[in-house]
């Protein structure tokens, strides 16, 4: 579980970074191509081209195209239309698609899950509850299409490794950016608007943090946490992102925010974790069925 804080307190810049300094200035297609190409780098001299099954590199491949090639794409468009504090509001359900994907791959089904994932969306909500900007409609819509890449693609991930532990994940997490360049590289040449590829000095530190720290070691760290632990807590640890997102918006772009409702949205997602914590005992007891 500590791959997945330590993640979490990367990623709680990322929201800023994009939302602050990116989005509207700089070509949203361009900043994907350029944060995955530089991922997609830093693992090319780990990646083992011989001695791995073709189909596993084609799953690999395909998980990566979702969870960040086709996820980047949703989120950075919604900073067109929200806030970052709505953006990060709005990734509340994810927690409900890590837990019913994975699940689902599985052929399983967990009831009480539901119950503390659940409890972990209602934490995240009681800390954006306000009134919601105009344009929030397709915001939303692009946020919820991001959150179902992003938990289809992690819950996938730890399905496919479990199947193959032998593997040393370093050794083929390239293919994963490789697959998410691929489509970064479709959609940049259909869709981009040339007039915004030119970042200024800032800009472009921000997209090699990006691209190196926050995807390159960033998303290995989280889909090697995400293989350690069970779907719940890894659904529960997707809304950490929320309070510290939020945090860091905070104190270095000085939004405002409620610190009573950011106190208590916090609270209620740490009961959400013991919560599942006992409902996962039952479980592996069997008194549950």
């Amino acid at each position: 579980m500590q791959y997945l804080i330590l993640v979490t307190f990367v990623w709680a810049f990322s929201f800023s970074f994009i939302g602050e300094v990116l989005s509207g200035q700089v070509d949203s297609y361009f900043a994907v191509l350029i944060r995955v190409l530089l991922a997609s780098l830093i693992f090319l001299p780990f990646t083992k081209f011989r001695g791995i099954q073709r189909k596993l590199k084609l799953k690999i491949m395909l998980i990566g195209t979702v969870q960040i090639g086709l996820m980047y794409i949703f989120l950075y468009k919604s900073f067109l239309y929200l806030s970052v504090p709505e953006v990060l509001l709005f990734t509340i359900f994810t927690p409900i698609y890590v837990t019913l994907l994975y699940d689902g791959l599985k052929g399983q089904f967990k009831p009480l899950y539901l119950i503390s994932t659940g409890l972990a969306v209602f934490g995240a909500y009681i800390i954006r509850y306000h009134n919601i900007s105009e344009g929030f409609i397709t915001g939303f819509l692009l946020v919820q299409g991001a959150s179902i890449c992003f938990a289809l693609g992690q819950s996938a991930y730890k399905k496919v490794m479990e199947s193959n532990k032998e593997i040393r994940q370093r050794d083929i997490f390239g293919y994963f950016h490789f697959g998410a360049l691929f489509v970064s590289i479709v959609s940049f040449l259909l869709f981009s608007n040339l007039e915004k590829v030119s970042p200024s000095l800032t800009q472009w530190g921000v997209l090699i943090w990006l691209g190196v720290i926050a995807s390159g070691l960033g998303y290995f760290l989280w889909n090697k946490g995400a293989c350690l632990v069970d779907s719940g807590v890894l659904a529960i640890m997707n809304n950490a992102l929320i309070p510290a997102g939020l945090v860091i918006n905070l104190i270095i772009w000085e939004k405002s925010s409620n610190y009573i409702l950011l106190f208590l949205g916090s609270l209620v997602m740490v009961l959400s974790l013991y919560l599942h914590y006992y409902f996962m005992k039952l479980y592996d007891k069997n008194k549950v069925s």
